[in-house]
């Protein structure tokens, strides 16, 4: 009898946020290596864009709304995946947006939409795949986090506090799923070129910039690019069984000083 249940050859795979971003470059990069592919976001018309892209380049993929801060969406979404491409043998949890503010002037109701994104949408996508998981004996689920969980980072309390709770929230799980055969994982990326602050003033752009060099968190001016995140998500659901990476950080490369 075999120590694991192997990959089958097809493993659908979720990926939440993904309209653009990480979650979109998650999705072309799983599509490109033969994953069946979701893709989910509240800009549904954008999935269904990237979906019918990864189609036309050979691969399987199809493009729904889903809203994670809503139970019924959820569902619906699950639902349709499974009877579309089968059952999830990969979730990729990436969905989520930021506002930049001191933590004393964010307005209540705004810090408590950043963790409902980010931290209770990440709960009802796994409430929703992870039970058939565990009665298949396997499954990947990956925890698309941040660096600030190491490094917090100023004007972004909600952010900081809502990672913080993902990440709490995917160790527990690792040790509560030890045996099932479903492996929880923390992708932890650094500064990311995405979407995430594009609807941010220049003002409030400057001060972040500002802030981030003021307590020596912005040592060179590189950024990751979603692809480079997108990487090391295939890499951890590539792993062979048997083993498991448990927590995968990407941060840019510096550029080169001095002579070569």
């Amino acid at each position: 009898m075999p120590r694991f249940e192997p990959h089958p050859q097809r493993r659908p795979a979720v990926v939440a946020g993904a309209s653009s971003g990480i979650g979109a470059a998650t999705a072309a990069a799983l599509a490109q290596a033969g994953f069946p592919v979701a893709l989910g976001a509240r800009r549904a018309g954008r999935c269904a864009e990237l979906a019918e892209t990864i189609r036309s380049a050979g691969g399987e993929a199809i493009g729904l709304a889903l809203d994670v801060t809503d139970d019924d969406s959820v569902r619906e979404f699950t639902a349709a995946v499974t009877r579309d491409l089968g059952p999830v043998e990969v979730l990729v949890c990436s969905a989520g947006d930021l506002d930049a503010e001191l933590i004393h002037r964010l307005d209540s109701e705004l810090f408590s939409s950043q963790l409902q994104v980010h931290l209770a949408g990440v709960h009802r996508l796994v409430a929703a795949v992870v039970p058939e998981m565990v009665q298949r004996k396997r499954g990947d689920v990956v925890f698309v986090s941040s660096d600030v969980v190491r490094s917090p980072r100023p004007r972004m309390g909600a952010y900081v506090a809502a990672k913080h709770g993902v990440e709490g929230m995917a160790r527990a799980m690792q040790m509560e799923l030890e045996g099932t055969g479903v492996r929880a994982s923390v992708v932890r990326p650094g500064p990311t070129a995405t979407g995430m602050g594009s609807r941010w003033e220049p003002l409030t752009v400057q001060a972040v910039l500002d802030d981030w060099a003021s307590w020596g968190l912005a040592r060179h001016p590189y950024f990751l690019r979603p692809s480079d995140v997108a990487a090391a998500v295939l890499a951890v659901v590539s792993t062979p069984r048997g083993a498991h990476l448990t927590l995968v950080e990407v941060e840019p490369e510096a550029p080169l000083s001095g002579p070569c």
